[in-house]
């Protein structure tokens, strides 16, 4: 894993962990369930002072999303990794795929939600179950107080969450094994449910990149 905080001069990637799409949302106290955000997955990595923004596949998207590298240099840690997905909204609040798109769409509307701290201070913490992560990054996020970077609040009840997605619209829920450790490639740690509004109104994304 990557990050001496004082000694580290280069960014290594790490490959995403990637939730298998699923027909139903897993039910059970082993399950803890996230909104599913309509946007660009992105990993986060700080060190001292230097921020860079990497795409799912590991491209430098730092100049893509310059307003969330530059809130990042005032993240409250010497280094970190943070897993996460960011969104631009629309008039309604509501994540809006095409914004990302427009070069001309205002910062502030850009929103970064943080779901998975992989490292911390030097420290890899990606062989510590979900939950222990999820707090850490809560904590981390907490003293950061940035409105623009929150965390992707994890609920008890996914079937709950799934009719909130669906009746607002929204693409789906993640379900993610809460001891469950941080596994590179596809996982079935993870699962994906799409909502059938978001697949009614992204139809042809759907058919091609699903």
């Amino acid at each position: 894993m990557p990050l001496n905080p004082e000694a580290a001069s280069t960014f290594r990637f790490i490959q995403p962990c990637n939730p298998i799409s699923a027909k139903a949302v897993p039910t059970g106290d082993g399950w803890v369930h996230e909104v599913k955000f309509d946007g660009y997955r992105v990993q986060a990595h700080k060190i001292g002072s230097r921020v860079v923004v990497f795409s799912r596949n590991g491209h430098d998207f730092t100049d893509r999303f310059p307003s969330i590298a530059q809130l990042l240099h005032e993240l409250p840690a010497k280094a970190a990794v943070l897993d996460g997905e960011v969104v631009a909204s629309d008039a309604d609040g509501r994540p809006n795929f095409a914004r990302l798109h427009v070069r001309w769409t205002r910062p502030n509307t850009i929103h970064l939600w943080a779901f998975d701290l992989l490292a911390l201070n030097g420290r890899d913490l990606c062989p510590q179950p979900l939950v222990k992560r999820q707090a850490r990054l809560q904590a981390l996020l907490g003293r950061f107080g940035c409105p623009a970077v929150s965390l992707s609040e994890p609920f008890e009840d996914g079937l709950a969450l799934l009719r909130v997605a669906e009746k607002r619209g929204l693409e789906g829920v993640v379900s993610k094994r809460r001891d469950a450790p941080y596994r590179s490639g596809e996982c079935r740690d993870w699962r994906k449910v799409k909502t059938a509004a978001w697949r009614e109104a992204n139809r042809e994304r759907w058919r091609l990149f699903e």
